[in-house]
């Protein structure tokens, strides 16, 4: 009876398998699979990281420029108007000759040649990105 009870107090030794062969295997490749698609995954999201700050730059890289040219514009504008009106002799018919300019700009493109200016622009557009109809 002693030898008995000696065994109950003494833990039952599990007999564990080792993961050998074809398990092994399959969970080193199961493992493996996911750790790459995890990566996979990290460098796509990265990756779109990386190009949406790129697209957001040029966008506002492109208005910043686009500011810059209106500014400019306006200032050569009105010189155009104070030339015009030094040689006119008032200053209030170079205003008026370089507004003029732009109402018949506006005439032209809205009632004679309405498509022009689309086309024109259409036309811009896909030269910037190399395509040809």
């Amino acid at each position: 009876m002693m030898n008995r009870r000696v065994e109950k107090d003494q833990p039952s030794t599990e007999v564990k398998r080792k993961n050998t062969g074809i398990q092994n295997l399959i969970d080193d490749t199961v493992t493996s699979t996911y750790e790459d698609v995890v990566s996979i995954i990290d460098a796509k999201i990265e990756l779109l990281k990386i190009e949406l700050t790129d697209k957001v730059s040029r966008v506002a890289a492109t208005i910043i420029l686009a500011i810059v040219m209106i500014i400019g514009i306006v200032y050569l504008v009105t010189t155009f108007a104070l030339l015009a009106g030094e040689l006119l002799g008032h200053p209030f018919l170079g205003y008026l000759l370089v507004s003029l300019v732009f109402l018949s700009c506006f005439v032209f493109f809205t009632k004679i040649k309405p498509l022009l200016l689309k086309t024109l622009i259409q036309n811009i557009l896909l030269s910037v990105h190399d395509y040809k109809k």
